[in-house]
């Protein structure tokens, strides 16, 4: 009695330290069920435990479950650490199978002492989307960490493949929670992990990497944004279409071909993590929430490294091909990716794989929410029709375990499926707002006939996103992401100039909707610097004053520049490092980032709607040079936005003026009570004296506009400060 006392507390002991998350698991106390029942090569084994995918660590082995719906057979092969022949092939008994799953526990395996691969046999009849090959050492697709990706941009050999380990899990979080910020209160800052501070200009102690992030959380603090959004940190290989250029090795920088979905890129760790694979990812998203920080993980669902019929062989294409794919009738791939394959993400086996994902991430890595790349695809059938009621979608809508976390689609392909304002999202979904983008965009760079439409965007984009079917939390707006011109290229540049990814400037967007101000790329013309950086606060100011969600791209609020080029997914030098020397140059542009998020922050009103205003104010209404005229015409090139509410028992109103036109506007503001007057907080046509403080007061409520200007205005009271 006493030595099976002893042993359910070692099973109790071991399940803590491991934080299992087994529901099935409760019978291994049992001792009999500690018992082997069969040798296979040498191991001891019983069956697994089928409800757990991939490899898990469990008291006294590893149990090991692999699904495939048309396999004859499966063996698990295990590796010495950076072997390239197995020193064992353990086949799954043939009664270990269920169903489609193999599942098995093979006893005295030391996690540390071995990496492990599959090897499945199967038909092999093209046509059909079956592709089994039993000569394919195969990756497992719950693996927690992936070999032969440690160091970055070194490709794998000849005879290399991906192999995978199993994980401690075994971190500990603390009493440390998550902030819980609700989308429209939050401000989301797109980086990328390793080019955010690989620049020698980032004066961290481990550039590129995940602790890199860790060392600049003081920054992002003063900086005062509240949510980081990393660029796609799955297992990826950054050496597919690995090539020259002039001299200049390119690579698949940005990290959407997924390898794994469940494992962390291990090049981003500044140590090689053997075994605790995560660890450093877990820290820095730790210590992001402890100061108030949340992250979201770009998530690709699409498609997969594995390519097309010419792409490699490594992980679905060798369990089931023709489940986990998008295939055409007679046994190709469609691509609506854009990069060789498309993720058959409706089939009932993808879609269990992608929950366990997410929730995966949600309970093991405390995530906050998750982006999804080319979203649209989310929502195709098998035969890549778009689908009213997409299952995936539903059912992540409704997933109790990510309930707490954010969902945000890109609502559009590379197919052609766009759905901004569409996408299937059972008031649960948020979107980015290309149109925002679009639109906010064509209108600040004075283009006629984008008043109304700006307008409406920067109010909420409720002719998109009508609030009683779609809420208040639906559209993150933004001007830039990585996909595109960073903001300075934006105003520095008319044309894409991306002859250095070596395809004859063909690649990336043409519709940038961008501005030179006058002269292209690099100048010394003080007029044309000046403009510049006007119209970056312009653009600032008008994302940090908008309803909905505001993002913005790294680097941005200290004038980072790719050199005109928008598309610059394989460049891994200068050309996307953020260089943190403008920090200091562009010190002017910093402050104003600085001075905009902290002023939406304090300003509930502009979130979204509060109670009403004593004044008679409307919550939000629109106005032009003159007060209450918001029937804007083609022509139209001065807008005003008007938020009115109370806040803390006391009535707050901002003004928004934004004027795109090339001279200057006389402005009248909407006339207040007789003891309040406006008072201009914000005005970037005065250069570095755009913060203006509290000082002026409008005599009369007029205020002339400098040409291509915003301002800000907020509402004083006699007597009160404000």
């Amino acid at each position: 009695m006493a030595e099976r006392e002893k042993k359910k507390r070692l099973v109790i002991e071991e399940k803590n330290k491991e934080i299992l998350l087994l529901e099935d698991y409760a019978g291994v106390e049992e001792e009999e069920n500690l018992k082997p029942q069969k040798e296979v090569n040498g191991f001891l084994v019983r069956p697994g435990f089928y409800e757990i995918n991939g490899a898990s660590a469990l008291p006294n082995g590893v149990n090991f479950t692999v699904t495939s719906h048309s396999a004859y057979s499966c063996e698990l092969l295990l590796f010495r650490r950076k072997e390239q022949e197995p020193y064992a092939v353990i086949p799954f008994p043939p009664e270990y199978r269920v169903g489609k799953v193999y599942s098995m526990f093979v006893f005295g395996l030391n996690i540390e002492e071995f990496e492990y691969a599959y090897r499945l046999d199967g038909p092999n009849e093209p046509q059909k989307g079956l592709i089994f090959d039993k000569s394919k050492y195969i990756l497992d697709p719950y693996a927690k960490a992936v070999t032969g990706q440690r160091e970055w941009g070194v490709k794998l050999s000849g005879g290399e493949f991906y192999k995978a380990r199993v994980v401690h899990n075994n971190f500990t979080w603390g009493n440390c929670e998550k902030p819980n910020i609700p989308l429209n209160d939050s401000i989301i800052y797109e980086m990328h992990v390793r080019g955010f501070t690989k620049s020698s200009t980032s004066a961290v102690k481990h550039p590129g990497t995940f602790d890199g992030i860790r060392e600049k959380i003081p920054y992002l603090k003063e900086l005062g944004i509240n949510v980081v959004e990393l660029m796609p940190i799955f297992e990826f290989d950054e050496m597919r279409n690995a090539r020259e250029v002039d001299g200049t090795k390119l690579l698949d920088y940005w990290g959407y071909n997924p390898v794994c979905f469940f494992a962390p890129n291990t090049s981003y760790a500044s140590e090689i993590e053997y075994n605790r694979e995560g660890r450093e990812l877990k820290e820095l998203i730790k210590e992001l929430h402890e100061n108030g920080i949340e992250v979201i993980l770009d998530v690709v669902f699409n498609h997969t490294a594995e390519g097309n019929e010419h792409g490699p062989f490594f992980s679905f294409k060798g369990i089931d091909n023709n489940i986990y794919y998008m295939l055409t009738p007679d046994g190709y791939y469609y691509n609506f990716s854009g990069c060789g394959n498309t993720l058959n993400c409706n089939h009932p086996l993808v879609r269990d794989l992608i929950l366990n994902c997410l929730r995966y991430w949600t309970m093991n890595y405390q995530v906050d929410g998750f982006r999804f790349d080319l979203a649209s695809i989310l929502g195709r059938s098998e035969d890549g029709a778009p689908m009213n009621r997409p299952p995936l979608l539903e059912r992540l809508a409704y997933d109790p375990i990510l309930a707490g976390v954010d969902l945000i689609a890109e609502a559009w392909d590379a197919g052609g499926l766009y759905q901004v304002g569409s996408f299937p999202s059972w008031n649960r979904w948020a979107e980015w707002n290309g149109k925002y983008r679009d639109d906010i965009r064509s209108f600040l760079k004075g283009d006629a006939g984008f008043a109304r439409a700006a307008a409406n965007r920067i109010t909420g984009s409720t002719d998109l996103y009508p609030p009683d079917k779609r809420g208040d939390n639906v559209s993150v707006n933004f001007l830039t992401c990585h996909d595109g011109f960073t903001l300075y290229d934006l105003y520095s540049y008319n044309e894409k100039h991306n002859e250095k990814n070596g395809w004859n400037n063909t690649d990336g967007a043409d519709d940038n909707r961008s501005w030179n101000c006058g002269a292209e790329g690099d100048t010394d013309n003080t007029q044309v610097m000046r403009l510049r950086f006007q119209m970056i606060k312009n653009a600032c100011a008008v994302l940090m004053l908008s309803r909905g969600t505001p993002m913005f791209l790294a680097g941005d609020e200290f004038g980072n520049t790719q050199f005109g080029n928008n598309n610059a997914y394989c460049q891994d030098n200068e050309i996307s490092w953020l260089d943190w020397s403008f920090l200091k140059k562009n010190r002017e542009l910093f402050e104003f980032f600085k001075f905009m998020i902290k002023f939406r922050k304090e300003h509930k009103i502009v979130r979204k709607d509060t109670k009403e205003c004593t004044l008679g104010f409307p919550k939000v209404s629109f106005h032009s040079v003159k007060p209450w005229e918001g029937a804007y015409d083609h022509e139209t090139r001065m807008i005003g936005i008007m938020y009115a509410g109370r806040q803390n028992g006391v009535d707050d109103v901002i003004y928004l003026g934004i004027n795109a036109y090339w001279e200057h506007l006389e402005v009248t503001l909407p006339k207040p009570e007789n003891a309040y007057f406006w008072r201009p907080l914000v005005d970037t046509s005065r250069g570095e004296d755009a913060l203006i403080g509290k000082e002026e007061i409008l005599d009369k409520g007029i205020y002339v506009m400098g040409p291509r200007s915003v301002a800000v205005f907020t509402l004083g009271h006699v007597g009160r400060e404000v």
